[in-house]
């Protein structure tokens, strides 16, 4: 089987708490290890040999070659890799060199691919001494066919990889302004083979990707599931293979009847096979925040098997709304950038867990994370566990010159394809970014939306379409004069005046949800890390007069190291609640509370006999923001646990725990049905 989801080992640490937050960081530098969603892939992680090209000479003088390189000139790396976090190359921008010894022996009707989950930022792939393809982009997975490439015995794979990106015709790129420039863009291009990389033996006629697509009946209870499966056939004839479908739940096979389209591939042709079945009402059990229910689907084509997990749920807009699976949802959030001290971009399992859990826990449940796609294993997690996501191909302000530009509009287009195509059956993702903070008034800007959004919709018609600007505070006076006119959904990037500048823009477009896809200010400014706190808590207070707002996505989550204006001169920008190491600020459990669906209120405490007491607490559901129905909640007080009734946005209701003891004070937490903290507080008994 392949990209069969596994949830590690590590994970049920995650999830148990008996890894602490101090022990995780520094126990796991030594031996990380990394998600790969193919469970029979065949690994090429560990050491590598390293070189540098500060001048670019490599490629001219053939070091892919096998045997020409001196080992005494090189080093020792571990792959994934970041060289950028190396002291010696901390400032290197260039190409580098990376060399991979394996032995292999080849057997005959099979392909043998070759897969980077990640390499920033251009790509050049030797297979001894064969050029085998090249990449461009930082983020994305690529892969290559290297069965005609490989040899028995000793193999040698070659990797360069440039990360010298802040050009005017690289995406993510320097702005084209033709004015003064700082050269750098919001954070850093760090360098190398970044994510795994490893090999993968299919049949000669094997499943290149599927698509499932869930459309439920919320009316009825039931679901109709689709399937785009995109087959490829290398042999030399042409193939029709036999293709069987099977879902399951709770690791059990449905017994469901598909309607499949036959089709003959022509030899080293494509071919996209559609297959659909209903789902009965007994049979559907929908996903979302709280009952995040997945299934899994094996598409069996000829003799390849592919697994993949996926989610029921029904995302939609209407009016200013946000509906998820019919309910209206809102949600806060947090933007996540992908950087860590002495990993730099890397995302070894254990770091995506932490920062997982950490942002679950402060309500930060619905984000476009960053203007990039992380790894996709925290995608994984956020289907397991709940949460709404943006994702974002990588337009961070560039100009009209530069959108309107044929080559950088046709590398966009590839990125995209690629994170989408990685992405498209998470039901975590509801929704797609086309950029940030671009000229969204101008021509260019409003070509680059339409288009773009045009583009995306014929990938994946299944998700909702926004883009993030910076220039709705003020402007325009005319919602036509601004592309946020094609989306499905406003996102608006706010810093200060929060309450003019939410309400012009619902009434430029008063039929439209709003979503505050940036908004914060930096633990250094007015008032230090106890300012930052209280201008959470002051932006609270007008989002939940508004709505229309459906989300709130603090910028960041975590401090980050840049090169941009602004910067800190230990290098990093200090606008996370939680600082680069992860430890928490004053802001992260105020978040947590502002953010937490649920209010928890003293109603009375009443002593009785024995040291047996009565505690009275009000629980509410949030009515204003965030909103969402509860269901499954439970409370803790001490040692006593107690489910939480069932409550509707803006319901209250009374439950009595028991105390016992003479403390004057016990800590009382809600939790998610997930196992995740939602809020906490300390209750006087008196």
């Amino acid at each position: 089987m392949k990209r069969l989801t596994l949830i590690t080992f590590s994970l049920i640490l995650l999830l148990t708490g008996t890894r602490s937050t101090a022990q995780s960081g520094a126990s796991q530098l030594n031996a990380p290890r990394y998600h790969i969603r193919q469970p029979d892939a065949i690994p090429l992680h560990g050491e590598w040999w390293f070189l540098l090209d500060p001048a670019g000479l490599g490629i001219a003088n053939q070091w892919y070659r096998d045997g020409i390189a001196q080992e005494s000139r090189q080093d020792k790396v571990t792959v994934p890799h970041c060289f950028s976090t190396d002291r010696r190359y901390e400032f290197y921008s260039g190409m580098a060199w990376y060399r991979k010894a394996f032995a292999w022996k080849k057997t005959s009707g099979k392909r043998v691919i070759l897969h980077f989950d990640g390499a920033y930022y251009k790509t050049d792939v030797w297979m001894n001494g064969q050029k085998v393809g090249e990449h461009e982009g930082g983020y994305t997975p690529f892969r290559f066919d290297v069965t005609d490439q490989l040899k028995d015995g000793d193999n040698q794979l070659v990797v360069a990889v440039n990360n010298d990106t802040w050009k005017t015709n690289t995406i993510p790129g320097i702005k084209d302004t033709g004015g003064v420039n700082d050269g750098f863009i919001g954070w850093v291009n760090y360098g190398g083979i970044t994510r795994p990389v490893y090999l993968t033996i299919e049949p000669e006629v094997y499943t290149e990707n599927v698509k499932i697509e869930t459309v439920p009946d919320l009316a009825k209870g039931t679901a109709v599931v689709k399937a785009k499966i995109r087959v490829r056939n290398a042999s030399a004839n042409a193939a029709t293979p036999k293709t069987d479908i099977v879902v399951l739940w709770d690791k059990k096979p449905l017994p469901l009847k598909w309607k499949t389209n036959a089709a003959s591939i022509p030899a080293g042709q494509t071919a996209l096979l559609e297959t659909e079945a209903t789902l009965t009402a007994a049979q559907t059990r929908l996903w979302d925040l709280d009952q995040p229910n997945l299934y899994e689907m094996r598409t069996v084509v000829g003799a390849d098997t592919l697994a993949t997990q996926f989610g029921i749920r029904k995302i939609e807009v209407s009016g200013v709304q946000l509906l998820l699976n019919g309910k209206p949802v809102k949600v806060g959030g947090g933007n996540r950038v992908i950087d860590y001290p002495e990993l730099g971009s890397l995302e070894p399992d254990w770091l995506v867990e932490k920062d997982f859990r950490l942002m679950k826990e402060a309500g930060m449940e619905f984000q476009r994370l960053t203007h990039y796609t992380p790894s996709e294993y925290f995608y994984d997690l956020a289907d397991r566990y709940g949460m709404l996501i943006i994702t974002e191909a990588g337009n961070w302000q560039l100009t009209p010159r530069q959108m309107d530009n044929d080559s950088m509009r046709t590398k966009f287009r590839s990125q995209f394809r690629e994170m989408a195509e990685r992405d498209w059956n998470h039901p975590s993702v509801i929704a797609y970014s086309v950029g940030n903070e671009y000229g969204s008034t101008t021509a260019s800007g409003q070509r680059w939306t339409k288009d773009m959004i045009a583009y995306a919709r014929e990938l994946d018609p299944t998700r909702l379409y926004t883009f993030a600007s910076m220039l709705l505070n003020s402007l325009p006076a005319r919602p036509e004069d601004e592309a946020s006119q094609y989306v499905d959904f406003v996102s608006t990037n706010t810093y200060g005046g929060h309450a003019k500048s939410l309400d012009h823009i619902h009434k430029l477009y008063p039929d439209k949800p709003v979503f505050i896809s940036e908004w914060g200010t930096r633990s250094d400014g007015k008032g230090g890390e106890a300012g930052q706190a209280q201008h959470l808590s002051d932006v609270m207070v007008e989002i939940r007069k508004r709505p229309f707002v459906v989300g709130a996505s603090w910028w960041t989550y975590n401090d980050y190291r840049s090169k941009l204006f602004g910067t800190n001169v230990n290098g990093f920008r200090p606008w996370g609640i939680v600082g680069p190491d992860r430890s928490p600020r004053l802001a992260y459990a105020v978040h947590q509370k502002e953010f937490s669906p649920v209010v928890i209120e003293k109603v009375n405490f009443r002593t009785g006999d024995a040291g047996v007491h009565q505690l009275t607490l009000k629980i509410t559901s949030r009515g204003d923001f965030p909103t969402r129905p509860l269901k499954g909640y439970t409370l803790k007080a001490g040692e006593t646990s107690i489910a939480l009734p069932d409550l509707n946005p803006g319901e209250s209701e009374e439950v009595t725990v028991p105390v016992r003891g003479f403390d004057k004070q016990i800590h009382v937490t809600v939790h998610k049905p997930t196992g995740f903290l939602t809020t906490q507080t300390d209750i006087e008994l008196k």
